[in-house]
């Protein structure tokens, strides 16, 4: 596999990083401390490069259509600005990938458009299975990921630190902004000001905003974002950070939660796929069978989360006890740095995914006490 690098590798340097691979790309694990970046989210705002992410647009007549075809979900039921986690499967029901797909308006000729961002290592795949399933639709399905940079901001101060560069006549496109959903905004990017495509999601659990760049000005705008903040505002944060931030709020990571071997039910994920829609769909078949069998999963195992009552951690591949006997196995999991105690997630046997359900994880040889809870692990205040 080839090593790729973003638009703002050199800013990541310049910041003395650490770097990491991800899917293929050199991307920053953290700059000084990931316990520090973790917190810096939490109280007040963390910078994190995207760009690895895939960035692939369907348009066309038939686009809602399409995308009602090739996503599990109900996509042509959105409206323009909205946005919607979703899932592309393969026709047994596996996931092939869990991504945001985002309802821009149409076209000066008026044909439907829409946004699909893919994971960083997925983002050829999606590509490629979206162009495969488009044969007998009226759509193009352009991929943009390599021009596209795309730069978060997460944590309780994002709103205000954005605002900033915001001219104040566009502060009420941003003020105004909902959950999951996204608008163009003026966005002054150093010299510049541009009309950048801002969207209110994220993957860490607290308000946030990613930010849609052409690479070509994603330095730029890098650099005017962290020379807006008060000094320890915003902090750069890397991949480590992301992860425990993305545990704590109980979201799947493909790779660990979520792959080619486990379908949405299995995964927790079941309320995103649309079996009512009318029209068929890639994976309809397989996953109505899924949903019909008495456990509502393909593989006998749900995906639970997991909060340790002692104070050793279970980490990825280690396996779930109940009774002494093998039950499941750990996906993620690590220390809290918010909740103070060991948290996971884990595949279990459905008859041990009852929350309350007191289990053991081996860790090294010795059972520690875990016990099933409701995901996610932290809800922000407000």
């Amino acid at each position: 596999m080839s090593t790729n690098y973003t638009a703002l590798a050199a800013e990541h340097t310049k910041l003395g990083a650490s770097f990491t691979d991800f899917g293929g790309w050199q991307m920053p694990l953290k700059y000084s401390s990931e316990l520090a970046e973790h917190h810096a989210v939490r109280t007040s705002a963390g910078i994190f490069d995207l760009s690895h992410m895939g960035e692939i647009w369907v348009s066309g007549p038939d686009a809602a259509a399409f995308m009602d075809y090739a996503l599990v979900g109900r996509i042509s039921a959105m409206a323009v600005g909205k946005a919607k986690y979703s899932l592309i499967c393969g026709a047994d029901g596996g996931i092939i990938d869990d991504l945001i797909t985002y309802r821009r308006p149409a076209d000066a000729d008026g044909k439907d458009r829409f946004l699909v961002v893919p994971n960083a290592g997925n983002a050829r795949v999606v590509g490629v299975e979206l162009a495969a399933r488009a044969a007998g639709f009226d759509v193009v399905v352009e991929d943009a990921s390599a021009a596209t940079s795309l730069i978060a901001v997460q944590g309780p101060a994002a709103e205000r630190i954005l605002l900033r560069l915001v001219p104040a006549s566009g502060h009420h496109l941003v003020t105004e902004l909902k959950y999951y959903a996204a608008v163009e905004v003026p966005v002054l990017a150093g010299a510049t000001e541009q009309r950048l495509l801002l969207a209110r999601t994220g993957y860490t659990g607290e308000d946030g905003f990613e930010i849609f760049i052409p690479n070509d000005h994603a330095a730029s705008l890098w650099r005017a974002l962290l020379a807006s903040a008060d000094d320890g505002e915003l902090v750069p944060a890397g991949l480590a950070c992301r992860d425990s931030l993305r545990l704590e709020a109980g979201m799947p990571l493909y790779g660990n939660e979520l792959s080619r071997d486990v379908d949405p039910f299995t995964a927790g994920l079941g309320g995103v796929v649309a079996l009512s829609k009318a029209a068929d769909f890639v994976g309809k078949a397989a996953l109505t069978a899924a949903k019909e069998t008495g456990a509502g999963t393909t593989t006998g195992r749900r995906l639970v989360g997991l909060r340790g009552m002692g104070r050793r951690t279970g980490r990825e591949h280690y396996r779930v006890l109940h009774g002494g006997a093998a039950v499941g196995e750990i996906t993620s999991g690590q220390p809290s740095p918010t909740l103070k105690y060991p948290i996971a997630m884990a595949y279990v046997d459905v008859g041990c995914a009852r929350p309350g359900t007191a289990l053991d994880v081996d860790v090294r040889g010795r059972p520690e006490p875990f016990e099933v809870v409701e995901l996610p692990f932290y809800h922000r205040t407000k």
